[in-house]
């Protein structure tokens, strides 16, 4: 791997860019190599994995290591974990289009990336980013080919399903074109087997190639195949993307306060082994040895026990225990400022008292909801490539001029109680805001108002047809109008001035006229 790198540095000493694929998938390699370590440190931070008793002589290492082996004290998860589980994705809608688009409804259902898609975000918010591949799979069409599995060529019959895979930061790497923040010259994968082998994928603008682990690096070892979609199907998911240098963790400003935490929580156990209860002391009285020179204890001290020495100039005493609040003070202070520097709301790290309510909780959160919408501004410029992508792959390898557009639907990050958003909602219907924004505002996914559009359809069907059951001659006469659109005021007049001459005569004058009607 080495003699590869070295044979693209020019005469002039500059290393030129890789020329060949295999060129490629030696850089690519190093490259991921020189980053593993630091993804393998902010993941084993968030698991809580990181070392213990990092600061602690080496004396306090060796005798409480079987106090600290399971002790665990992460806030590092609690950081990461109270953005990502306000972030869900409830569909993709084009800019021309109100509602949700059903295409990429399916495409995204199809490849579970409810689940996928969270496991993304969490990967991206530890190690700074994860990535998306989008390919085709050819699938037999039953009704021509009889039945529905893999192929290896096109023909008649054939469908490309997209299919969309989400990918560690530890496995997956990428290369920009110089001069661009956006456009990929080249991404590869490289992965182990449950048998331990080793194997890697390289993909290009026209080609993508395969290979495994020989002795000294990755080899390609198989033929290459055509690139129909043009572009790199890799799409990197960033976390905070900065113009110059690698996408940030959310846990790089973290770590130093983590480790303070964790020196300062390991040093008040140690302290409570040691100093926690009091110490007694006598003074005065002769040290008795056994027949070896070792001294001999001379009280067993318990509960239940008096000390008493014969010997009048012995005097008892005891040293005060050591205060271990002060540890606990310092503990709480490094805490709120970890809280401060990750925008988590102080009552998440409550040591205790009452949590605040109502609108205390809100500007508290505001902090944290607004870190939440800057992720999904990140995330979402990604995920829109992948669903353009994807769409493209099922369309032949052409992207559909619409999709340029697309957008995400992503879903109300802020906690709320239910009386005070739908008491919101209420007050906005006043101001004739559509029913759909409504819904939309209210939380309810796409799929669920496109049922309540249906819902309130055959509800109005069965009200219409319960009232011509039970309607009257007259009721139906109006009805019949309605059904066929009528607006002519005529008809409607002489409809109504029949039926007032069917009704009978009111009032001492209408009596009058009967009779003489009568008559």
């Amino acid at each position: 791997m080495v003699a590869a790198l070295d044979k693209s540095v020019g005469q002039d000493g500059v290393m030129s860019p890789p020329s060949t694929p295999q060129m490629w998938m030696d850089y690519l390699s190093s490259k991921l190599a020189s980053r593993s370590g630091r993804y393998k440190r902010f993941g084993e931070y968030y698991d809580g994995k990181h070392q213990k008793m990092l600061f602690a002589q080496s004396k306090f290492r060796t005798e409480f290591a079987h106090v600290f082996e399971r002790w665990n004290d992460n806030f590092c998860g609690l950081v990461i974990d109270s953005v990502n589980e306000r972030m869900f994705i409830d569909g993709f809608r084009l800019s021309k289009e109100p509602t949700e688009d059903e295409l990429a409804r399916e495409i995204w259902q199809r490849n579970r990336m409810d689940s996928e898609s969270n496991s993304a975000h969490l990967d991206a918010m530890i190690q700074g980013a994860a990535y998306a591949i989008v390919w085709g799979q050819e699938l037999s069409d039953p009704r021509v080919a009889g039945g529905v599995g893999r192929d290896k060529d096109a023909g008649p019959g054939k469908k490309v399903k997209a299919v969309i895979s989400v990918e560690s930061a530890e496995h997956v790497v990428v290369q920009y074109r110089p001069g661009s923040r956006h456009e990929i010259e080249a991404a590869a994968k490289f992965y182990v087997d449950d048998w331990g082998r080793q194997f890697c994928t390289l993909w290009l603008a026209d080609s993508v190639h395969v290979g495994n682990w020989k002795i000294g690096g990755y080899v390609i070892d198989g033929p290459a195949r055509r690139n129909p979609l043009g572009v790199v199907p890799v799409v990197p998911i960033q976390n905070r993307a900065r113009l110059v240098g690698e996408p940030m963790s959310d846990l790089a400003t973290v770590i130093p306060l983590q480790d303070a935490i964790n020196k300062t929580v390991a040093d008040s156990l140690v302290a409570s082994e040691y100093a926690a209860w009091p110490q007694r002391y006598v003074t005065g009285l002769e040290i008795q040895e056994d027949e070896n020179g070792n001294p001999i204890e001379p009280f067993k001290v318990a509960v239940d026990k008096l000390l008493q020495a014969e010997d009048p100039a012995a005097t008892f005493g005891q040293f005060e225990a050591a205060n271990l609040s002060n540890y606990v003070d310092l503990v709480d202070m490094l805490t709120m400022h970890m809280a401060s520097v990750a925008r988590v709301p102080f009552h998440y790290m409550l040591k205790g008292g009452q949590p605040p309510s109502g609108d205390a909780i809100t500007s508290a959160e505001a902090g944290l909801v607004s870190k939440v919408k800057e992720r999904m501004l990140h995330f979402g410029e990604a995920w829109e490539r992948v669903i353009k992508i994807a769409i493209a792959v099922e369309n032949g390898g052409q992207l559909q001029e619409e999709y340029e557009a697309a957008e995400v639907i992503w879903r109300d990050p802020e906690n709320r109680t239910e009386a005070q958003h739908i008491d919101a909602l209420l007050k906005l219907q006043q101001l004739n805001v559509p029913k759909q924004q409504l819904w939309q505002d209210a939380g309810y996914t796409p799929s669920q108002i496109a049922r309540f559009d249906q819902l309130l359809e055959e509800e109005a069907q069965t009200e219409m047809e319960r009232a011509d059951k039970y309607q009257t001659a007259a009721q139906k006469q109006e009805l019949e109008l309605a059904k066929q659109g009528a607006d002519d005021k005529s008809v409607m007049t002489q409809a109504k001035a029949k039926k007032d001459a069917e009704k009978p005569p009111q009032g001492n004058s209408g009596n009058a006229n009967r009779q003489r009607f009568e008559k």
